[in-house]
């Protein structure tokens, strides 16, 4: 699986990672589509690695941190899934954490 170039989420969300590296590592932008804060969403900076795997199914990770609008960080773990059309497909889950004023309020900050 190659994750250069750009991916679409369900909920039309976008993710553009730039290039892979030989040793598995890649940056790139995500381009959000949702958003609990006010301020507008702008792109954000991404950074990830990969495992290149010969059958093309490869694990991935990455993060994002969403400093441009928000005091959040989200992680991404997934897999890469090359379809019976030849089409590949991402499937992927994420933890978004959150900053918190204080440390009582740590149990509402990671979703």
């Amino acid at each position: 699986c190659n994750l250069t170039g750009w991916w679409e989420n369900d909920l039309g969300s976008k993710m553009q990672v730039f290039k892979v590296g030989n040793d598995g590592t890649f940056s790139g932008e995500y381009h959000t589509a949702v958003s609990s804060t006010k301020k507008p969403i702008q792109p954000s900076p991404l950074t990830g690695s990969q495992h290149l795997d010969e059958d093309g199914q490869c694990t991935f990770g990455f993060t994002v941190n969403w400093k441009k609008f928000s005091d959040s960080t989200a992680v991404f773990v997934g897999q890469c899934f090359s379809g019976d059309d030849g089409k590949e497909v991402l499937h992927t889950s994420w933890l978004l954490r959150e900053k918190v004023d204080s440390e009582p309020d740590d149990w509402k900050a990671t979703r």
